[in-house]
């Protein structure tokens, strides 16, 4: 019989050693998933209950690369925690353009590819979990990072069309939409988070629990933090001429 096991990608760094940490002693067995093998080795010596898969989930062919690998471990997934993205901050024209495809085929389009791999096994089992990280970015566009913010609109409605698909189905899909996070996230992305930012920021643990609670719940959206809850509502109140000119003006 296979062996149930969550799976996290982007586990390397942020919310998904976290989400390691947090599921490791929840006492699942883990499949660990991001480019940097020496993070994700010392991350598995650390839990004692995880190993490891080094890969570029952007990469084609990379997705099954990995779920060949499961197969051939006899293992299954119960969990998936869809964590792996990245960020660029800076003008679309002026930014890398095959950097900007790498983002959206890593953000949307290795996360769909993963969710679809795993259902059916999930479907015939009729349980499972899939938890999507989208972020508040989700609810508005992102003048400064247009492409990044699209990426996370694209995560939560393919995430809630999905939970709906499936609700009757023992299996829950949820995203999460953490807001301003204490990661190494904007230093990849390239810049420097202002120190509003940073006091606004909340720590990777109670945002990992609130999506691992949420998506224990069963909710389809899961927002940590009464702030972002309310910012996440701009969208109802405001026009969208002036959402956008707002956003344009957070100094990130």
């Amino acid at each position: 019989m296979a062996a149930p096991v969550a799976l996290i990608t982007g586990a390397s760094a942020g919310l998904g050693v976290e989400f390691a940490r947090q599921l490791s002693a929840r006492g699942h067995r883990l499949v660990l998933v991001a480019r940097r093998k020496d993070r994700l080795d010392a991350l598995a010596a650390e839990l004692g209950n995880a190993r490891v898969m080094a890969c570029d989930l952007g990469e084609a062919g990379a997705v099954a690369g990995l779920m060949a690998d499961i197969l051939a471990h006899g293992e299954t997934v119960s969990l998936l925690v869809n964590n792996a993205g990245f960020g660029l901050g800076g003008r679309f024209a002026s930014l890398d353009g095959p950097r900007q495809r790498s983002m959206i085929d890593l953000n949307c389009g290795a996360l769909t590819q993963l969710a679809h791999a795993v259902l059916p096994d999930m479907m015939a089992r009729k349980q499972g979990r899939i938890l999507n990280v989208a972020s508040t970015a989700a609810f508005q566009p992102g003048p400064g990072m247009a492409v990044y913010f699209a990426t996370k609109a694209f995560v939560l409605s393919f995430t809630e069309a999905l939970h709906e698909e499936l609700r009757t189905t023992g299996i829950t899909v949820s995203a999460l939409c953490p807001g301003p996070t204490a990661t190494e996230f904007g230093t990849a992305a390239g810049f420097a988070p202002s120190s509003a930012i940073n006091r606004l920021a909340a720590n990777a643990e109670d945002v990992v629990r609130a999506g691992l609670d949420g998506i224990d719940a069963g909710r389809a959206v899961v927002i940590p933090g009464l702030l972002n809850k309310a910012g996440a509502q701009g969208h109802r109140l405001l026009p969208r001429a002036l959402l956008r000119r707002l956003a344009g003006m957070v100094k990130l």
